[in-house]
């Protein structure tokens, strides 16, 4: 009888050990063994304040040349310091007589001048036409004059997608460039702006003319010419005097 019971203590210990291994081991290869579980965090009183909701404010965009997460074209214009509001004061300017010779945008659907003698056809990359006036000793700018369909969103007004070009064309000047209009004006098709770009002690010249070619997108004209060849800022109302659609 010792012997049986003796038996029967160690298959109960067995079982014991067993039902602990059961208890600790994970139920699969891929499982976790639970850790201690905590309780949750008490729910607020109802008798209490009820939280403050977090009020969400929009901040103005940052000035710079890209365009603020959540933010229209027009408000990232608005908000640029860099270029000031297009009011009533700029006036109209008088255009001179565009040089005959053209050269032939198929990609924007424009015919712009070809301009004479000292601007020389150059390399077109990353734009469609490309002119420049020969490089100047010592100078790191020249004038360059160049097409290509528009690069920024067009907006419900040619006016409006004409700034918002203007903005983007302080791409091609120096850092800390700002703008001052010193024309504005309907043309067919589009919309003419002329302004002048300072940064530090010097300046440029500039002006787009954004007009409907016909194609996907509108074209754009842009020019541009430092204070270092200020004998061709003439040029200017040559240029843009001179944009037509092709046909």
């Amino acid at each position: 009888m010792r012997v049986v019971y003796r038996g029967l203590a160690v298959v109960g210990a067995v079982a014991a050990v067993a039902v602990a291994l059961v208890a600790v081991l994970p139920s699969g290869p891929d499982e976790v063994a639970a850790g201690p579980v905590t309780a949750p965090p008490a729910a607020p009183s109802s008798s209490g304040p009820a939280p403050s909701p977090v009020a969400t404010v929009r901040s103005t965009p940052s000035p710079g040349p890209s365009l603020a997460p959540g933010y229209t074209a027009m408000e990232a214009l608005y908000a640029d310091r860099r270029v000031p509001r297009l009011t009533r004061k700029v006036k109209r300017m008088a255009l001179p007589k565009p040089p005959r010779r053209v050269v032939k945008d198929t990609r924007t659907g424009l015919a712009v001048p070809d301009m004479p003698r000292p601007w020389k056809t150059y390399g077109a990359a990353p734009f469609t036409s490309k002119q420049v006036l020969p490089r100047k000793h010592g100078a790191r700018l020249r004038g360059t004059f160049v097409t290509c369909p528009l690069p920024i969103m067009r907006q419900k007004s040619a006016r409006d997608t004409a700034l918002l070009a203007a903005r983007w064309t302080l791409n091609h000047h120096p850092q800390g460039s700002k703008i001052t209009w010193l024309a504005s004006q309907p043309v067919k098709n589009g919309w003419l702006l002329i302004y002048r770009v300072k940064y530090g002690r010097h300046q440029s010249r500039a002006a787009v003319v954004v007009m409907d070619g016909g194609m996907s997108k509108p074209g754009l004209a842009f020019v541009t010419v430092p204070d270092s060849q200020r004998k061709q800022w003439r040029d200017i109302g040559r240029v843009v005097a001179g944009v037509r659609v092709l046909g």
